[in-house]
């Protein structure tokens, strides 16, 4: 591509592949072959997804696959999982098997409340500043009535506004530091157009403000915004047995337990062990915020965030043995919605929410918390028995056979071959070309 395109947006979904093909590409007839490969064969169904964001010109899959066999809180539940890795469904399912016949997992929700916030500059007396904002809350609370009334009449809305001096951080910085109950929905739109019509209410109140001078009363909005950082929107997932019960390893129960909580507290100390720690258990949980058509990028920066709310990033999950029980648990925030967005939109979401007997946003966060926990489990327990490799090498498998180009008769024979041998690209190259020599 030498030049800008002029007006990309406007051009037809037929021109925008056009355009990447021939610009772009190196065979432009075999891009618009792969691109058009991907179209839902129902034109409905593809232009749904057209329109679900901008210069959409093909779909983009990922293998959307189930977990069964999770025990929560005493039901059982086949959870749906989009996501490309190798090994992630395997471990979580081979988890959930496992605490299938030692009582499942419990979940709870420890709290649901959600974040906004109006940064502000002021510059002047902090106790006028105070003052105002006493009689000024009402009629911020007034001026988002509108928007509320729908929220309110089941259960949620505004929880507080409260005024929060940062000065110390950035020369004259203050900020209405919002909280909200969202109930099923996420509710990034509600709290934005709430922080929003706050914000205008906010300059129109300083201006009739009598105390402030002139300079006061011309309150700096710098940005409206939610945060993603949700602290007290939290869910506690957890798992435990009496030692006894945690057999089948190549070493004793006892032993087992002890490395196992060994492991996970090296994660709490060592932040280069935390972060892949933490990627484990973010495994379980994007794929089913992902399958579920929630916002995992917003789950991904809030959840670690949290990781590191001691001034440290540390272990997500925690372990402990105590008068001979093995407990295992995550704390987690999760700001998850079962309602809006694509969760009525993308028929596999509506079908994995279905599934998941069509949970609120609470009990959607118990099952993702779960998801998680249940595959950071198995992450640990490979890697204090047998190493992470051996079971992530096999499931991968299959890939590196594809990318080979191994006939299908020579993936069965090599799945066979390897189910007692280690995988590495070097020995499938070796198995492969000694069949292929055959």
């Amino acid at each position: 591509m030498n030049t800008p395109v002029e007006g990309f947006s406007k051009l037809t979904k037929t021109q925008k592949i056009d355009w990447i093909a021939t610009h772009c590409t190196k065979d432009p007839k075999k891009t618009k072959q792969l691109l058009q490969q991907y179209w839902n064969t129902d034109p409905r169904v593809q232009k749904l997804h057209d329109e679900f964001i901008e210069n959409t010109v093909s779909n983009y899959y990922l293998p959307f696959a189930i977990a069964p066999n999770f025990l929560i809180n005493g039901e059982l539940y086949a959870i749906p999982m989009a996501i490309e890795e190798s090994s992630v469904v395997a471990a979580a399912s081979k988890a959930a098997k496992f605490w299938l016949e030692r009582g499942g997992f419990k979940a709870e929700i420890l709290g649901t409340e959600k974040v906004g916030q109006v940064h502000f500059i002021y510059k002047g007396d902090k106790k006028k500043l105070s003052d105002f904002f006493a009689l000024a809350k009402p009629e911020l609370l007034k001026s988002v009535a509108s928007i509320t009334k729908s929220m309110e009449k089941r259960g949620g809305g505004i929880n507080d506004i409260e005024l929060r001096d940062l000065s110390d951080k950035i020369e004259g910085y203050l900020q209405l530091h919002c909280t909200f109950e969202t109930l099923d929905a996420m509710g990034a739109n509600f709290i934005n157009s709430c922080l929003e019509q706050f914000a205008k209410t906010l300059k129109e109140q300083a201006l009739a403000f009598d105390a402030f001078t002139e300079e006061e009363k011309n309150i700096e909005v710098v940005m409206s915004i939610l945060s993603n950082y949700v602290p007290n929107c939290l869910v506690k997932a957890e798992v435990s047995c009496p030692i006894s019960e945690l057999g089948n390893t190549d070493m004793s129960a006892e032993a087992f337990a002890e490395k196992f909580v060994r492991a996970v507290n090296i994660a709490k100390a060592e932040p280069y062990r935390a972060v892949t720690h933490n990627k484990g258990i973010m495994n379980g949980i994007d794929a089913v915020v992902l399958a579920t058509g929630n916002d995992f990028r917003a789950v991904e920066a809030g959840v670690h965030a949290y990781a590191a709310k001691e001034g440290q990033y540390s272990s997500l999950t925690h372990a402990k043995i105590e008068n001979g029980i093995f407990k295992f648990w995550i704390e987690v925030p999760l700001a998850l919605g079962t309602v809006g967005g694509l969760t009525t939109l993308h028929p596999l979401v509506k079908l994995a929410l279905e599934i998941l007997q069509n949970p609120t946003a609470k009990e959607l966060m118990q099952l993702v918390a779960v998801a998680g926990l249940a595959q950071n489990f198995a992450a640990v327990r490979s890697l204090v028995t047998t190493g992470i490799q051996k079971g992530h090498m096999k499931m991968h498998l299959l890939n590196m056979l594809n990318q080979m180009g191994a006939t299908e008769s020579e993936k069965k024979q090599l799945v066979t071959y390897f189910k007692d041998q280690t995988v590495t690209n070097a020995s499938v190259k070796e198995a492969l070309e000694k069949i292929k020599s055959k």
